[in-house]
């Protein structure tokens, strides 16, 4: 798989006076239960990263260089960590993420025609989020679900055996309130 070059030398973070976003909270919670963990600061980052992201919903830039300071790196290599893996946002996602498996079960099971029905449905590409903020499609390379292929995930959501209808009725079967999605399949009584 190729990644695609951004030129991001010009990125200016924004200093805009706002309270950090990286919170005393987040930094005391890193401090005690990571730091004793790890050999260096440095060793850090990816927790740092993923506790951002949970807490944002993707991680902003000017997030990305307070923990650069917070854990004495420089903004660059933090840019580079997070903009190498995959699992970082570097921009807001839409409130339901579909991730569609694009592994080899998947695809000889009919992976592309549940991506095309995804995009042709809700009228965007792959890595895009449509207009309304809702949705964010990407593929991703395994969902572990090889027995039951084609698969996707909705946020935390795993659907399996999937068919361009079974999409549409997953699709319109969402609420309104991402929040209150839940696993169709699961009593949550």
């Amino acid at each position: 798989m190729a990644w695609p070059a951004e030129d991001r030398r010009a990125t200016a973070v924004p200093k805009d006076g706002e309270p950090p976003l990286l919170t005393d909270e987040m930094k005391k919670e890193l401090t005690e239960k990571y730091f004793p963990r790890y050999p260096t600061r440095r060793a850090v980052l990816l927790p740092a990263l993923h506790m951002l992201q949970h807490h944002h919903g993707w991680i902003p830039m000017r997030a990305l260089a307070e923990v650069g300071e917070f854990l004495g790196i420089s903004p660059a290599e933090v840019l580079d960590t997070a903009s190498f893996y995959e699992e970082y946002w570097l921009k807001p996602k839409g409130k339901y993420l579909i991730q569609v498996c694009r592994s080899l079960a998947c695809e000889i099971y009919g992976s592309k025609r549940v991506t095309e029905q995804i995009k042709k449905k809700l009228n965007v590409e792959c890595g895009e989020t449509t207009r309304d903020g809702k949705f964010t499609l990407v593929e991703l390379e395994c969902l572990g679900s090889c027995g039951t292929a084609p698969a996707m995930l909705i946020n935390d959501v795993l659907f399996e055996d999937l068919t361009p209808q079974k999409i549409n009725q997953v699709l319109d079967g969402l609420p309104e309130d991402a929040h209150k999605f839940r696993d169709p399949t699961v009593d949550w009584q």
